[in-house]
């Protein structure tokens, strides 16, 4: 789509020449939201492949992430072999609700920013315990944690001009085994519930996403049984937690949540369960 109401597109070197922030500015990655409806009130798009910030760095620490790295680049990557986890990084690409010609201009910072419940990058972020830098305008950069950054549908805690930066994923979470589960009322239809289960010797940790507004963890230093797990769930998700939309209403989404647990709950409960 041509956005008519674009005057000016800037393409700084480095994050912090753009100082004041505008209402009508917005970061342009991959656009392919920005790009998909009006923008009526944005006339400025700051471009961030100018700062041309390296997509993926691993090290003993673990995994950095660019919030610009595209869709096909981390799915490309080669992870170590003791990463048990990183198989999610293709089980989730594949979980977006577009083909895989739009990976190649799709970030993962996008997604994370756009806060959707079926954001499938946010879903990976969370389950693997990831910290995000965040770039304000003004003053030092922070760090916050992947299940503190959404706050509902479509919001997070960015401030207005605040830019994320760098995606972490601990190599502590990515050693881990998981299991996930995932359901679509279509084939190749948006999310409308996604469960990921990550486990090590002291912790299991049940991530729910889709089926909430906001991403939900419920950590367990056991294994918890059946009615323990149904009982957590609700003590974190009451019924009217859940989302609504035409992907799936609450009851669906509430029913599912259980059943997939329970699948999570026993898969992981196997020491010699593949990853």
């Amino acid at each position: 789509m041509n956005l008519n109401t674009i005057r000016e597109v800037k393409q700084p070197r480095f994050a912090d020449e753009i100082v004041k922030w505008s209402p009508g500015y917005a970061w342009l990655a991959g656009g392919t939201w920005l790009f998909s409806t009006p923008q009526i009130a944005t006339d400025t798009l700051i471009d961030l492949r100018s700062l041309r910030w390296p997509a993926l760095a691993a090290s003993n620490t673990g995994l950095d992430i660019a919030a610009t790295c595209t869709i096909a680049e981390l799915y490309g990557f080669q992870p170590p072999a003791e990463w048990t986890a990183a198989p999610l990084f293709q089980l989730c690409a594949r979980a977006f609700l577009a083909s895989f010609k739009i990976w190649n201009a799709a970030t993962v910072g996008g997604n994370i920013c756009m806060s959707l419940p079926a954001g499938p990058m946010v879903t990976l972020a969370t389950a693997l315990e990831a910290r995000y830098t965040l770039l304000p305008r003004d003053g030092a950069s922070r760090e916050v944690a992947a299940i503190d950054f959404v706050t509902g549908n479509h919001t997070n805690v960015l401030a207005p001009g605040e830019l994320l930066r760098n995606i972490h994923l601990p190599a502590r979470a990515l050693r881990k085994r998981f299991a996930s589960h995932r359901s679509s009322l279509t084939h190749l239809g948006r999310s409308a519930v996604f469960l990921i289960g990550t486990r090590s010797p002291d912790d299991l940790l049940l991530t729910i996403t889709a089926a909430t507004p906001r991403p939900v963890q419920i950590s367990f230093d056991h294994t918890p049984s059946a009615a323990e797990l149904r009982h957590a769930i609700d003590e974190a998700v009451p019924a009217e937690g859940y989302f609504d939309d035409v992907h799936g209403s609450p009851a669906y989404r509430r029913r599912l949540t259980y059943y997939y647990a329970e699948q999570i709950r026993a898969e992981l409960a196997n020491p010699g369960a593949a990853a």
